[in-house]
């Protein structure tokens, strides 16, 4: 029975590090283009190279330990505003509460103050509120928000973020309205108590809308992977520097994916040398 392989793969935007460990301890490694016309995947194609996979062949997956990948799939996504169609949904009277944000001033004495757009593209307000102790002051208008949801989907809106006031005390509106955009056709709906369960709204709400515009498209990057490896077990690095399984990587944990990854070689690299600092 052939030795299994471990591999390690860097996907950035420009070029894609592939590094193979052999159970025996045979490594390899391969640097490739991430976009070329010759291949449809680098990570993949660097894989069957080290493989020694033909092209017409089927993936050897029965020689993969584990595939461990860090990407700034999602990364690139938000820096050129590649996004998933988000439609923001929150409690009346809360449309502005992220372009106003916390007040944070990285220039403090700048005149000229230029914020970057927000991710999602228009804001429905929804008649419903929940009290600071998670009790029901406002009932949810499910009719309204039905027929808000089913327009915006008309318009070509993909992705909902959800995020409503008091949630994580309560999620039962964010669940009803969570059900009305599923209905509605959304491709994807984040749920704020679900996304980010924290007590203060705006991280809470910057969080989730960040998750609907991301998701979809590092999902679509994540299937395309799943299903070229056919089944090889395939995890994601987290920007925690943790790895997670496929199906569990989502659009939050992804921005620093590829970076996070640098820290954690490093890291590793320094207790092996016995460095105390880097």
């Amino acid at each position: 029975m052939d030795r299994l392989w471990s591999f390690s793969i860097d996907r950035g935007g420009t070029f894609t590090d592939v590094i193979a460990r052999r159970d025996d301890g045979q490594v390899a490694t391969l640097k490739l283009l991430s976009a070329s016309s010759v291949y449809t995947d680098a990570a993949v194609e660097g894989m069957r190279r080290i493989l020694g996979a033909a092209p017409d062949a089927p993936f050897p997956a029965e020689r993969v330990r584990a595939i461990r990948m860090g990407t700034t799939v999602a990364t690139n996504a938000l820096l050129e505003r590649r996004g998933a169609k988000t439609l923001f949904v929150t409690t009346e009277g809360f449309a502005d509460a992220l372009v106003i944000g916390d007040q944070s001033r990285p220039e403090l004495f700048a005149l000229n103050i230029v914020r970057p757009a927000p991710l999602y593209s228009r804001v429905v307000e929804v008649r419903e509120r929940r009290a600071a102790d998670g009790g029901l002051v406002t009932p949810l208008d499910e009719a309204a928000l039905a027929d808000a949801l089913a327009k915006a989907r008309g318009e070509g809106f993909t992705s909902a973020a959800i995020a409503f006031l008091h949630a994580d005390l309560d999620p039962a509106h964010e669940l009803a309205a969570g059900r009305l955009a599923e209905a509605a056709g959304f491709e994807f709906v984040a749920l704020s108590h679900e996304v980010s369960p924290l007590p203060r709204f705006l991280p809470r709400a910057e969080t989730t809308v960040a998750d609907a515009y991301l998701t979809p498209v590092l999902q679509a990057y994540v299937r395309q992977v799943a299903e070229a490896v056919a089944g090889a077990p395939l995890y994601f690095m987290t920007s925690a520097g943790a790895l997670v399984p496929a199906a569990a990587f989502r659009g939050r944990d992804a921005v620093v994916s590829g970076p996070a990854g640098g820290v954690v070689g490093v890291a590793a690299t320094a207790r092996e040398a016995g460095a105390s600092a880097v």
